[in-house]
């Protein structure tokens, strides 16, 4: 048999792969969630944590039931972000996700690990059952959207999520500088292959306004947002600045306070998508 390409249209094999819902795995069956959107980049260190908490933060003020799967099992930094120093607890049927103090549901290595600095030293195989657990295994009970936050790459994990859990589609995290930017559409060519649509795309670090004179700079190289928007046509795009202010919340676990308006027309668009507007 000829290596998969995972387009089913160029195969005349007829294999599991060819139905995607026969990959699907059910969420616990405590968990009623109306809609998932990934957060994913081909790139480590673009601010994909940073987006899905300030897009779950949106969502919850706007009085949406929220909740953040943290994908990213080698590399977890959502609790931190929320100030949620809680472990998970276990039920009898299951795992009871943590409770951040805005209300946001969360999942994530750190709140099983005893110290938050404890290394997970896994092969790929255990690490993507792992993100896979959180579905499966964790009772999210009532959800309008749960957010994943996928970690960098088109390996294991991301594999394992396009394929296994429900999506309703992806936004993209990229960054002005090219290199990253080529690494990125990596990711997005993964989505179009995998058929999971594209909701939007966020450039972070995208200009830094100076104190001093108010003067907007492109610290990172000029931006490519649009460009890259229109040519995937992504249905909305975002320009989050360079906010040192934004890092010291994210770093003292009060993300909750951040201005969540720059990515108000990504989130617009999520809500009004044709794969989730119908659920909500």
């Amino acid at each position: 048999m000829a290596t998969c390409t995972h387009d089913c249209s160029t195969c005349g094999s007829d294999c599991g792969s060819r139905s995607k819902t026969s990959l699907i795995k059910p969420a616990h069956k405590r968990s009623h969630i109306k809609r998932v959107v990934a957060v994913a980049s081909g790139k480590g260190g673009v601010g994909k944590s940073l987006v899905t908490s300030l897009l779950a933060v949106r969502a919850q003020a706007m009085g949406y039931k929220v909740g953040i799967l943290d994908a990213d099992v080698t590399g977890p930094s959502v609790p931190k972000a929320f100030g949620a120093a809680a472990r998970a607890t276990g039920a009898k049927d299951g795992i009871e996700p943590v409770l951040s103090g805005c209300g946001v549901k969360l999942i994530s290595m750190n709140s099983l690990l005893e110290h938050d600095s404890d290394p997970v030293v896994w092969r790929g195989a255990l690490i993507a059952g792992a993100a896979l657990q959180f579905w499966t295994d964790v009772i999210w009970g009532d959800l309008d959207l749960l957010f994943i936050d996928m970690p960098p790459g088109t390996g294991d994990v991301p594999l394992t999520v396009f394929q296994s859990i429900p999506l309703s589609g992806v936004v993209v995290v990229t960054t002005p500088q090219d290199l990253v930017g080529m690494i990125v559409e990596k990711a997005v060519n993964m989505a179009n292959l995998m058929n999971v649509p594209l909701l939007g795309l966020v450039e972070n670090e995208s200009y830094f306004i100076c104190p001093d004179c108010g003067k907007k700079h492109e610290i990172f190289g000029k931006s490519r947002a649009e460009e890259l928007a229109k040519k995937y046509a992504f249905p909305a795009f975002a320009k989050l600045p360079f906010d040192p202010a934004l890092a010291r919340l994210a770093d003292g676990g009060r993300i909750a306070e951040a201005d969540t308006d720059p990515l108000a027309e990504v989130f617009a668009r999520l809500l009004t998508s044709r794969e989730i507007k119908n659920y909500l």
